[in-house]
């Protein structure tokens, strides 16, 4: 390997600035500071979704982008053995926006979503995971920064939360949507780059969920606007594991060939 491709493939684009989990898909996650990356994303995420009944398309999935309000019921409680056939910990219960818990298999569950959604639903588990285009999700805080910031919305949590990653990357540069330039190439964990690690496939294209608010649903549409005028509609990146290994807030990101 030449001087050149050596820089290049040991050239580091920042650290891990936070990581997320969603145990339902289009609930709320949750923030975690030390995850697993398995072969099928991080471990626990997304495991379970809710299927609308009546819908015989491919993707059958309740989501946040018609139904608003399955963004403010949140999972709690972990358990490795009743809910997950790999050992995985999947949440147990789910606090409602009104403040109940229930047993998130219940039928208590079921038919509150059944009757805000105005359709039948039901819980499913599957042990790969039930993702829009790939198992794992990076952004950088300069690209969560740049739209927080021109759309008028305050930098803050609330504005990391509406794009629903799975890693928070600061680079050293800050640069908005330096992302892009790293489809194809593989980012690297930690300083022995011999453990997790995420081959970069796409661009993430964003939908009507970057518009509502994780802590109220409401819509502002302004916040995917700006996505558009500020990058095509795009903001972050899609990746296919290709090593697994611990993540960490903190922890060191490489970009590699």
């Amino acid at each position: 390997m030449t001087w050149r491709g050596w820089v290049l493939h040991f050239m580091e684009p920042g650290r891990i600035s936070a990581i997320f989990r969603y145990p339902v898909k289009s609930m709320a996650g949750e923030l975690l500071d030390v995850a697993r990356l398995g072969w099928h994303g991080i471990e626990g995420d997304r495991r379970l979704a809710f299927r609308r009944l009546a819908d015989k398309s491919g993707f059958p999935w309740l989501s946040a982008s018609k139904l608003p309000e399955l963004l403010l019921y949140k999972p709690f409680g972990l358990d490795s053995n009743a809910n997950s056939k790999n050992g995985e910990l999947v949440s147990t219960h789910v606090r409602t926006p009104d403040g109940k818990e229930y047993e998130l298999r219940s039928d208590e569950l079921r038919e509150e979503l059944s009757s805000r959604f105005g359709s039948a639903v039901e819980l499913m588990n599957l042990k790969h995971g039930i993702f829009d285009e790939a198992c794992i999700s990076v952004i950088t805080l300069g690209t969560v920064h740049a739209i927080a910031r021109e759309s008028g919305r305050g930098v803050d949590l609330c504005d990391l939360r509406r794009f629903r990653p799975n890693v928070v990357i600061e680079t050293d540069s800050a640069e908005p949507f330096a992302e892009d330039r790293w489809v194809g190439r593989t980012l690297m964990f930690g300083e022995a780059n011999s453990g997790a690690a995420v081959k970069v496939t796409m661009k993430d294209e964003r939908c009507v969920m970057v518009n509502l608010d994780p802590d109220t649903a409401e819509r502002d549409s302004e916040v995917m606007k700006t996505v558009v005028r500020l990058n095509e509609n795009y903001a972050g990146v899609y990746g296919t594991v290709v090593g697994a290994g611990e993540l960490r807030v903190g922890q060191i990101v490489t970009l590699g060939e």
